[in-house]
């Protein structure tokens, strides 16, 4: 276990005492939160509700600024929105009258005139998130499951390399969410994004990260960091294995004394 302000070389994304209040300065949502994530890593934040993991999400997407310190990813200062940063939510938030591939090209109409090369692309993302055959289905004939792997492709067409995951399956039922765990851990595993995933489920925290980031309640701070040396690729079983189950009561331990 190390603090939370260890550093590592040529990080993606970097903080340094970032703070966020809200309400004229009267709720103090993050406090001094200094930190470096590393290319390729998958990064879980955890903590109580209202400690800030959603406000820190929003602050590395560039949706808010910081009261505070400052944000960089890839070397530069976060001030707005960036096509190299892209964000998922609860919910799917899918059109209801665009088809599944219609969805996943928003982001690519948004930006410019869409190409066969970026249909071509958004139907290899159906296919890679497990919905090829579900290419032209709406969003009211897909299963809650299915519709969050469209919002999961959808978040992969933007191309961005940091992808910022806001509890995406915690709406879902138990054996869903340990399906969406599994396919997660595959796709960014090839395309090799740097990820930040906010839940509030210690164990799959530690299931899905390299490394857990421990939040207090608010003001929220980053008290800790959980290394998790679980060799890859990583199954369900090795839920059961010691080493797992220890790292789950090192966190349980570290935020019951927060």
């Amino acid at each position: 276990m190390a603090t939370a302000d260890s550093r590592v070389r040529d990080p993606v994304v970097g903080g340094n005492s970032v703070g966020k209040t809200f309400a004229g300065g009267t709720v103090v949502a993050l406090e001094n939160a200094s930190f470096d994530i590393e290319k390729g890593s998958f990064v879980s934040l955890v903590g109580p509700s209202g400690c800030g993991k959603s406000t820190l999400l929003r602050l590395i997407a560039g949706l808010i600024e910081p009261t505070s310190g400052s944000l960089q990813v890839h070397g530069s200062k976060v001030s707005a929105p960036r096509q190299d940063v892209a964000m998922m939510f609860q919910r799917a938030t899918l059109l209801e009258w665009r088809t599944a591939i219609e969805n996943v090209l928003l982001p690519t109409e948004i930006q410019r005139r869409v190409t066969a090369d970026d249909r071509n692309r958004a139907m290899e993302l159906l296919q890679l998130v497990g919905l090829g055959e579900f290419a032209f289905s709406f969003p009211a004939q897909l299963s809650g499951g299915m519709q969050q792997r469209v919002a999961l492709a959808r978040l992969l067409q933007t191309g961005a390399d940091v992808l910022l995951m806001d509890e995406p399956f915690g709406a879902l039922d138990e054996f869903t969410r340990e399906r969406l765990n599994i396919e997660l851990l595959r796709i960014v595993g090839e395309v090799g994004a740097t990820t930040i995933f906010v839940t509030h489920n210690i164990a799959e925290a530690i299931f899905l990260a390299d490394k857990v980031y421990v939040m207090t309640p608010r003001p929220g701070r980053l008290a800790q960091v959980i290394d998790v040396p679980l060799a890859r690729p990583r199954e369900l079983a090795v839920q059961t294995s010691p080493e797992f189950n220890r790292l789950v009561e090192d966190a349980r331990e570290t935020l019951g004394a927060l």
